[in-house]
This record gives C-alpha cells, structure tokens and sequence, in this order.
C-alpha cells in the first residue's frame, strides 16, 4: 500500500513540474485566459462564453493573489486529479501495480500535457469526463444508489463547467439501452439523480431563459466561424495523435471491453465510445473536444494487459509498454509545447506543419500554431494603452473600448493604471459602465481597420491621433492600432448604449 502510494505522489509530483516548465517564459497567458479571469469581477449564474464554475475558480485565483502561478496550478491539479481517478478505476477493476504504472504513465504523458498548460474548462472537462466514468463503473459494481447521487453531482459539475458533457451523455445513454445494463437505469434512484442534477444546474438554466438561451447563438456562432472548417478526417486523424503513445492500450481496451470474459458487464463502454465520436463528427465538432473520452479506456486497458501479460508469462513486456508512451512524449517535447522561443518554432515549421499544429480554426497554415500566437503581444499591448491613458487629460473620464475579448481581457489583467477596458465582442458587452461620463476614447483595433476606424471616428473628436501598435511579428495582434481620441464632440455614452442594443439585437 505504502509503495502504490510513493509511485501515484511521483506520478502526480512529476505532472506538476512538467505544467510549468512546459511554459516559456516568452509568452505571455493566451488570449481565452484573460476573459476567464476578469469573470472573477463579475460573478454571476451564466456567461456568453462558458458556463459560470470557471468563474468560482477565477475568483479563487483572484483571492490569491491572481498571480501566473495561480492560473497555471488549476489545470496542472485538474490534470493530476484525472491521474488519480484514472488511478482509482485501475484498482476498481482490480489491476496489479503494473497495470496502475502504465495507466498512470499513458494519461501522465499525454495530450493533457498540452491541454493542462492553460487556464480553459478543457482541462476540468476531461477531469469531469473522467471521473463520471468512474463513478458508473462504481455503481456497474456495487448498485448503491450513492453512485447515482455522485453521478449527479460530478455531471452537474462537468455541466456548469462546459456543455460539452452532454455528448458523454448522448453517447452513453444508447450504450447502456443496447445491452443488459439496462436494468440499472430502470428504478426510482435514477429519476431521483436526474432529478438533483437538474436542480444543481437550475440557475444556470433561468440565467440562459432570461438572456434568451446565448448558448444557442455561441454554438451557431461556433458553427459558422470556427467549425464550419473543421474537416471529419482530420478530426479522426487527431484523435489518433491525442494518446499516440497509449494507443496500444486503448485498442486493447476495445478488444477486451468486445471479448474478455470479466469485463462483459462493462459492455456499455464498447458502445459509448463509438456513438460520442460518430455524434462529434456529425456536429463537426473541434479535436479536442473529445479528449475525455480516452483516460477512462487507458484504464480498461492497463488491467486487460496485465492479467495479459500475466496468463502468457511474458512479463518481459511491462517495461517495454511503460516506455512507449515515454518514448514517444520525448519527439514531442520539442515541437507539441510552448516551451522554446516563437523564433525557434518558426524556423521549425516544416515539421509542425506535418503535425497539423499550424492549422488555425480559420482552416489555414500559419507560421506559429494559434495558440502560441495568442499568447503573445499582451503585454505590450497593455503597457502601450496605459502609457497613452497617462498621458491624456481627463483620464478618468476615459473609456477604452476593444476590438475584442482578448484585447480587453489583457489590458485589464497588465494595466497599472487600474484601467477597466471593455468590448462589444463576448461577455465584456455587459460590463460597460455607463454610470460613468466619457469625453475621452482609446480605441483598440485590428490592423485590417485602422483606415476605417480613422474615417469613422475621427470626426466626432476635437483631437485625433493613432498612438501605438503592437510591434510583435509572431502574435496574433501583431499591428493592432491604438487610437487616441480626445474632447468629444457628441455623447459618448448615447451613441455605446445604442452601438450595444444593435449588437444584441443582431444576435
């Protein structure tokens, strides 16, 4: 008992070191990261951009200091907690120590390294995938209506945390009617657990029904812009990328789950996996959406393997599966993290390219994968617009309005000047405040506008002047404009009340 414990502290100990020096210190934190953060000065049920959870956890970051330490240790613990329930599952399905070894080592050296290197709901996604699997294979076993009760709590959870649980939902639902498990959803519990799991996400449900459900304009939104160039085969090719090195095991888990006598009441699974990926590709769903699904099959896998390995007496083969999910993360290391310069990623491109790490959600190639580009330029966009607010008359009279979340979100997070900037674009277009009279504007935009952001705005100021840019070649802001507009000529606070009404009318 004592050494399964040291090996699980390691496995967890060494998931923590690799987060944060997976990082480097050339990048600033990615533009999603900024928006979640300022949540935390504006609590509430419900969001445009996600449900409220990751909200709670900016506040709990804000309490503690919301220092860069802070943000990175959430998804780096949510990562170590799918270790461990991935741990847990391996001794409920009665694995030996090389069984909870190898499971440990395929999930430690993952996708999830990648995935837990920000501060998104991806990473307590997968956790919340994870850990519901478990608790129906608790309740597989055992039948205690304790695990109905737990069930609800974690998918009420997973649910506040991001929607996308429900495709576990739609995929396992069906899986269960196919096979005998069946039973186990016909008594008053499971209408009892389904009935708590709603009351647990009520709020969130009258926040949607009183801002007319933005849930459903995000996915269309999603669906026009952003998945609409999602390609099925790609989708497919990645999930094969995702666990390269524990891709042995999950097929492993396949065939036992199909064929090996011990895991028949468990058949469920078999099935599950196949309608959630079949219903992700039909919504031509993003990647890494469907990340969660696989720690749970790394675990069916392991213990099928071992008691393999174990009957066939051919032990030789425990370190060699060990390894390969090493071997495999060590390639990784060089091209699949933020952790060397953009300078040297550039020069590297051909071989990112290869990988698909190049390919944004606009469909196209670029020189630094997205998310690297958008964890650059921040800071100099913040210092800029802070020394053009020092240096304007009347500055508390002054609204900075972005172009967009990330913009906004960095300015507020950097700002020394205690700036609080807003934008029309995601939940910032309910954090004006209008309370406040403007004379003054600094206007953030896109490189593209800044002709026509001069032409349109120019003229309703006394003073007019294009400030500063974003110099950094590699970020995603690179020459987003700071505009300087002084003394207006109308009123301010009219014309953004009327600019909000039309934003929301028009989604």
């Amino acid at each position: 008992m004592i050494k399964k414990t040291l090996i699980l502290t390691g496995f967890i100990v060494l998931k923590f070191i690799l987060q944060y020096i997976l990082i480097s210190p050339a990048y600033d934190l990615q533009r999603d990261e900024y928006l979640y953060l300022d949540q935390a000065n504006h609590l509430a049920f419900g969001y445009l951009s996600v449900p409220p959870v990751t909200s709670w956890i900016s506040y709990i970051i804000k309490f503690l200091g919301n220092s860069v330490f802070w943000i990175k240790f959430f998804p780096a613990f949510f990562g170590s907690m799918t270790i461990l329930v991935v741990w847990k599952t391996i001794e409920e399905l009665r694995g030996n120590l090389f069984a909870l070894t190898l499971g440990a080592t395929c999930v430690l050296f993952s996708i999830l390294l990648r995935l837990n290197t920000l501060y998104q709901p991806n990473s307590l996604d997968v956790l919340c995938w994870t850990a519901f699997y478990f608790v129906v294979i608790k309740y597989i076993n055992t039948e205690k209506p304790k695990w109905l009760y737990v069930g609800a709590v974690v998918l009420a959870i997973g649910f506040l945390n991001k929607y996308n649980i429900v495709f576990l939902l739609i995929g396992l639902f069906p899986a269960f009617m196919m096979t005998a498990q069946r039973k186990l959803l016909l008594n008053k519990n499971f209408l009892i657990a389904i009935s708590l799991f709603l009351l647990l996400i009520l709020p969130n449900l009258i926040w949607q029904y009183n801002n007319q459900f933005p849930v459903f304009n995000h996915l269309r939104e999603l669906s026009e812009l952003q998945l609409v160039n999602v390609n099925r085969w790609d989708f497919l090719k990645s999930q094969l990328l995702f666990f390269t090195g524990s891709l042995f095991v999950i097929i492993s888990a396949l065939i036992a789950l199909w064929s090996y006598e011990p895991y028949g009441k468990y058949r469920p699974f078999f099935w599950s996996i196949i309608f959630t990926l079949i219903v992700f590709m039909y919504f031509r769903a993003k990647d890494y959406y469907a990340v969660g699904i696989y720690p749970i099959y790394i675990a069916f896998g392991a213990v099928y393997l071992a008691d393999l390995f174990e009957r066939r007496r051919i032990k030789i083969l425990q370190p060699i599966a060990i390894a390969v999910p090493i071997l495999f993360f060590i390639p990784m290391y060089h091209v699949a993290f933020p952790n060397k310069s953009p300078e040297y990623f550039a020069e590297n491109g051909q071989r990112l390219k290869t990988l698909g790490l190049l390919r944004w959600e606009d469909g196209n190639d670029y020189e630094l994968p997205q998310d690297y580009a958008d964890m650059l330029g921040w800071k100099e966009l913040a210092y800029k617009v802070d020394k053009v607010y020092s240096s304007l008359p009347n500055q508390e009279m002054t609204l900075i309005l972005c172009d967009n979340y990330g913009q906004a979100g960095a300015i507020n997070y950097y700002s020394t000047q205690g700036i609080r900037a807003v934008s029309f674009n995601a939940d910032y277009i309910n954090w004006f405040n209008l309370d406040q009279e403007y004379i003054n504007l600094i206007r953030i935009k896109r490189s593209s506008e800044r002709e026509m952001e001069w032409e349109k705005t120019s003229p309703y100021f006394h003073t007019a002047l294009i400030a500063d840019s974003v110099t950094n070649h590699f970020a995603r802001e690179y020459g987003t404009t700071i505009f300087a507009f002084i003394d207006t000529k109308v009123d301010i606070n009219e014309r953004i009340k009327i600019e909000i009404e039309e934003v929301k009318n028009f989604r």
